[in-house]
């Protein structure tokens, strides 16, 4: 779900780095200063979620990431709190500000053992300072452990700046990393904890810029953007003018619903009419006619047989929606091809992009404005690649996927990734209870249905996923997440289109 108290650029771990520099560097913040902030930061997070913990345990690690930990350790002694510090690694190699908060921890009377032969914690909250965001690859030896331990333990874990053994690049997990019910983040947002594993090993997520001013993140350049759903519905959907007419606000044309699959392409035009498209067609199986006109009446409803059938539909359109349901038989590659002739506006999605990976060549030119919506696995049949390379990398894996086809791309998943011709961006919205059919038809019907308005392909991404991820959200608050149906998203987006 979407946190609001985030900040919207999103960095790497190098661009984090460049941050901290800057920081001491430019504006005079000693390095021990910016440690004391970051524990501090931590230990108020801890207390405002567990305010009387019969135990801390603290495992640090030799780098900065350990300093951070140590400061904490002193602060809880301080506050009377029984503390542990568990040391990986050896302690002779700390140096620098990490050194001087371990010395200061000791000096104030923290008690620091060393992990061989330490036993696991058995109550209180658990603080992961093991391994920051310049660890590479899977953690071993005795922090791979560590982290097999703290995860046993069953304790709430707080993590420093991001879970050991998560990828701060790509919300990769290398290998294991810690479980953490919260991280309290530092300096610069990582982009990789708000997409792919990111979101379930981070826990709540808490950003914490020390102290710095706003302007010092202007110095970097973002590597990716959250969104903002309410600033960009605010921005493109104003209230209408009291002479609109339905011949204002564009005609999709949904093109789906093969044999067994009619439900796909309801869902997908009951989205776009729900988002406020003007006129909504769809071009089906004959046979599903009858059923669809009785569930949605103000959707024109329209048999095809073959591929032909489908040209005056496409005259008359001014947005195609091509895939929900449309399966991957002659008939769908027939309505496919004529589909993508057509040079309209399009949204493609599920078989249309598996046909597509099949058949590259019945592309051609990339229409002009397009938008293509895979899930991993679409996305690896495109890129011929790996569902698990997909999801190594999806930054990257989104970046690709718009030079190639020459498309706007959401990747779709926890932590939607969106390439425009803007760059990249991050849709945080959406829960686990999303994991069921028809959701996908959903967004496509969103995303054709603010085509139609006249939002740019660009614009039409990054506010469709917003609004998707943000219905089910509501839904899910009002009913719960195991249940949420596809169809309960609708009123919600009603609602939400019309701030």
């Amino acid at each position: 779900m979407h946190n609001v108290a985030l900040p919207q650029a999103l960095y790497t771990a190098e661009a984090v780095r460049e941050l901290d520099r800057l920081a001491i560097e430019a504006l005079g913040v000693p390095g021990a200063v910016l440690m004391q902030r970051a524990g501090r930061a931590l230990f108020a997070a801890l207390l405002a979620r567990w305010p009387s913990p019969s135990r801390i345990t603290v495992y640090c690690g030799t780098g900065n990431n350990g300093g951070d930990g140590y400061v904490v350790a002193q602060l809880a002694v301080d506050h009377g709190l029984r503390v542990q510090v568990v040391q990986l690694g050896d302690a002779d190699r700390i140096g620098g500000d990490a050194r001087l908060a371990r010395e200061s921890a000791l000096a104030a009377g923290v008690d620091v053992r060393a992990f061989a032969g330490h036993p696991p914690p058995v109550d209180g909250v658990v603080v992961d300072a093991l391994l920051g965001t310049g660890a590479r690859g899977e953690p071993r030896g005795e922090y791979g452990e560590a982290i097999a331990l703290i995860n046993a333990s069953g304790l709430p874990v707080v993590a420093a700046d991001i879970p050991s053994g998560l990828c701060s690049d790509t919300g990769r997990v290398l290998g294991q990393a810690v479980r953490a019910a919260l991280t309290v983040t530092f300096v610069g947002l990582k982009q990789g904890l708000v997409t792919a594993q990111g979101p379930a090993v981070c826990g709540e997520l808490v950003f914490a810029n020390l102290g710095l001013p706003e302007s010092l993140g202007a110095e970097v350049a973002a590597t990716a953007l959250r969104l903002d759903g309410d600033a960009l519905r605010r921005r493109w959907l104003p209230p209408r003018p009291a002479t609109s007419h339905k011949g204002h606000w564009g005609h999709v044309l949904v093109v789906g619903g093969e044999r067994g699959m009619a439900g796909a392409a309801v869902l997908a035009a009951t989205a776009a009419a729900r988002v406020g498209t003007g006129l909504v067609s769809c071009a089906t199986r004959p046979e599903h006619v009858p059923a669809l006109v009785a569930r949605v009446p103000e959707v024109m409803a329209h048999g095809v047989d073959h591929g032909n059938g489908l040209a005056p539909l496409l005259a008359r359109a001014s947005v195609v929606v091509v895939g929900p349901g449309l399966g991957r038989e002659p008939w769908a590659q027939q309505l496919l091809f004529q589909a993508l002739k057509s040079g309209l506006p399009a949204v493609v999605d599920a078989d249309a992009l598996n046909l597509l990976s099949e058949r590259p060549r019945w592309l051609g030119a990339p229409p002009a404005n397009w938008i293509i919506t895979p899930h991993p696995g679409e996305a690896a049949r495109l890129l011929g690649c790996s569902t698990a390379a997909i999801e190594a990398d999806r930054y990257g894996a989104a970046r690709q996927l718009a030079q190639r086809w020459g498309a706007r791309v959401v990747l779709k998943g926890a932590g939607t990734v969106v390439a425009t011709e803007d760059g990249l961006f991050v849709g945080d919205y959406g829960n686990p209870g999303m994991a069921s059919g028809g959701m996908g038809d959903v967004l496509s019907g969103v995303l054709g249905g603010l085509l139609a308005q006249g939002l740019s392909p660009a614009t039409a991404v990054c506010l469709g996923v917003c609004l998707h991820g943000w219905a089910a959200d509501r839904a899910a608050r009002a009913g719960g997440q195991r249940g949420l149906l596809a169809e309960d998203l609708m009123s919600e987006l009603r609602s939400l289109v019309n701030p």
